[in-house]
């Protein structure tokens, strides 16, 4: 497996973590790119922010055509079937761009997994499985695949470390392709799991907002303190 291309930020010299953000489906890794220099970290927070390419591949809701995408999507309902070979092949290839920063010199507790839509699924599936402390997870406009795997591969965990990760998610009120209703059912799957999660929602559609930019580096400044 092959590691994706990436786009990479930084908000100062000598960064001392990393952001790895996927994008959401049909996009790419410069999606986000704009985002960093509006969060105003220069001069406070040194981030290298690592934004990778989804593969091209046959989307089947969107009569399957082909486009970046971090797996295959078969339908919209919430108890429908789910593309798990998809989503454990990225969840891999995230995990190697998480090695990679690591051997470029930052330690696991100063990673942050970040995604939009289906890239804030696998952020969420491969933080909540990953073996090493992480700095946190940040889940926007998302939801937590594999769920009937999560009593088995998250919640059973031993190590009580791992219910420490800092989560953020944020969800738009308005959004008409991942309804919040879906946010929020993962929200309370992980509160009632022990884990805490700040939650934020804004009256707006499937996008990003500038209250939602300034929480995010509110957040960003806190697990990083």
């Amino acid at each position: 497996m092959e590691l994706p291309e990436t786009v990479e930020v930084t908000s100062g010299a000598s960064p001392e973590g990393s952001v790895i953000w996927l994008h959401g489906l049909g996009a790419d890794g410069h999606d986000f790119e704009p985002i960093v220099p509006q969060l105003g970290l220069a001069g406070q927070l040194s981030l290298r922010f690592v934004f990778p390419h989804a593969p091209m591949r046959p989307v089947t809701i969107n009569g399957g055509m082909t486009m970046r995408a971090w797996y295959d999507i078969l339908t919209l309902d919430r108890g429908g079937p789910q593309d798990e070979t998809g989503i454990r092949e990225s969840g891999e290839q995230l995990r190697m761009l998480v090695q990679r920063e690591h051997e470029r010199g930052i330690p696991f507790e100063k990673l942050v997994l970040a995604g939009f839509s289906q890239g804030g699924a696998i952020a969420l599936h491969t933080a909540l499985r990953f073996p090493h402390r992480l700095a946190g997870v940040m889940a926007l406009s998302t939801y937590l695949p594999l769920t009937g795997s999560f009593d088995k591969e998250v919640a059973g965990r031993s190590d009580a470390q791992s219910k420490e990760l800092p989560i953020f998610m944020a969800h738009g009120s308005f959004d008409p392709m991942l309804p919040m209703a879906l946010g929020q059912h993962s929200h309370r799957l992980l509160e009632n799991a022990g884990y805490e999660v700040e939650w934020h929602d804004y009256p707006m559609a499937h996008a990003v907002c500038p209250e939602e930019i300034a929480d995010i580096r509110s957040w960003l400044l806190y697990v990083y303190s």
